[in-house]
């Protein structure tokens, strides 16, 4: 079996392209087991976050026409639209990737936290139905031991720069006094945790948390003395949002370009600052277009978090020399099991064959036949049947100028190209 991982990234794609292959959390499962039923596909774990999508696999030799065509028709996209911006790595490629995706090495914002949690969260959905086996286990087990080691062994972590603290920086240039300043927070995630505690350093102490369960938003508002409101309220609570920054799972837009136009009617046309995090996204792109909207997207916010990636240089050096290890030891038991297999394989087919003989003879013997000469019929045909096989191979190799084969062989069997030494005259 092989690993091998396929997927577009914030490298490879804007959000435009990234929002139309991202996968609703309520239907993973099902997808899962779509992929797993491709021929050619053995165990899958599927990563989607607002900067990837990624499918992880296991399987002899992977089929990565096939795995597009099966993600342009689920999605309906065509075809071409994709081949420009997906990847497909495999084996100790695919086993780096998937190391450096996990220890923040990979992310839009170098170093960030929130990649390993969502890893984890996607490994254990694909573990409850039953996707991964063996070989993506152990990938993933050894992937969360790298990325664990990155964060302590390595500054990667210190300071960190999310997407959170990015969109709130960027809020800081547009507002010079947050404290006077208004927040709507829709969704009520990890990274909408994150904004609302950045906002709340900065001096902003009027925030609204809008999410679709009330009580998850109630719990997170309760930290930041905010208030929580459903979904449904937002139209109500808008107009008083200088910010807004959403981040949810909703696979529609949760903020239109009418709902936003009335909002601003409301405010007299007082300019609205919004960041929308999600993939998809929560907020219609037409939003952009009113005069008195500022909108961005996650990728707007690569300026900044660039300025914030370069102190962390030396400890992104280290963390890839830590993963490079961790490549080399995954890959070396993975070897290793191979050996164990082939071994396995060889015994048991050996086995076979002797048992097979092995009952010829004991028939041979229990009608009153010669023991000393069912037992040399015994030796000669084993052995025969035995080395049948590979000479056909070694001398079809010899044949075609493979060498290596013969080669092999010989320190396979500890062989010598010694002939047999003369008899000694002398005695």
């Amino acid at each position: 079996m092989g690993i091998w991982t396929l997927g577009i990234n914030h490298k490879t794609a804007p959000v435009a392209v990234r929002e139309r292959v991202s996968f609703d959390p309520a239907t993973m499962p099902t997808v899962l087991g779509e992929i797993q039923q491709l021929d050619s596909v053995g165990e899958v774990v599927i990563l989607s976050t607002c900067n990837r999508t990624e499918i992880y696999g296991s399987s002899n030799d992977v089929n990565e026409d096939l795995i597009v065509d099966w993600l342009s028709r689920h999605h309906g996209i065509e075809r071409h639209e994709l081949d420009s911006a997906l990847y497909c790595l495999t084996d100790d490629k695919a086993v780096q990737h998937t190391m450096r995706v996990a220890s923040g090495l990979d992310s839009l914002v170098l170093g960030e936290p929130q990649i390993l949690g969502q890893m984890k969260s996607a490994f254990a959905v694909a573990q409850e139905a039953g996707t991964v086996g063996s070989e993506l286990g152990r990938l993933f087990r050894q992937t969360f031991s790298i990325a664990k080691r990155v964060r302590t062994d390595t500054a990667i972590g210190e300071n960190p720069v999310s997407v959170a603290f990015a969109a709130v920086r960027m809020a800081q240039h547009i507002f010079a006094d947050m404290s006077n300043s208004s927040a709507l927070l829709i969704g009520a995630g990890e990274t909408i945790e994150l904004v609302a505690r950045h906002l709340y350093q900065a001096g902003v102490r009027q925030i609204v948390v809008a999410n679709r369960t009330l009580a998850r938003a109630q719990h997170l508002a309760q930290e930041f003395h905010a208030e929580a409101v459903l979904l449904e309220d937002i139209p109500t609570v808008l107009p008083r949002a200088d910010i807004v920054i959403a981040s949810t799972a909703s696979p529609l837009p949760i903020l239109g370009k009418g709902m936003v136009e009335k909002a601003l009617k409301k405010r007299r046309h007082k300019p609205m600052f919004m960041v929308d995090i999600a993939v998809p996204r929560d907020i219609e792109e037409e939003v952009g277009q009113l005069s008195d909207v500022y909108l961005y997207t996650v990728d707007d916010l690569r300026t900044i978090i660039e300025e914030n990636v370069r102190s962390r240089e030396d400890a992104a050096r280290q963390a890839e020399e830590l993963i490079l290890a961790g490549v080399d030891h995954f890959m070396r038991e993975l070897k290793a099991l191979d050996a164990v297999q082939t071994l396995t394989d060889l015994r048991t087919s050996i086995d076979a064959l002797r048992e097979d003989q092995l009952e010829k003879a004991l028939k041979q013997l229990q009608n009153g036949g010669d023991a000393e000469k069912v037992l040399r019929q015994f030796a000669h045909t084993f052995s025969n049947k035995m080395l049948h096989e590979p000479t056909v191979a070694l001398r079809k190799a010899g044949a075609e100028g493979r060498l290596e084969v013969l080669d092999w062989t010989r320190e396979l069997f500890n062989l010598t190209s010694t002939a047999p030494a003369a008899a000694d005259d002398s005695e």
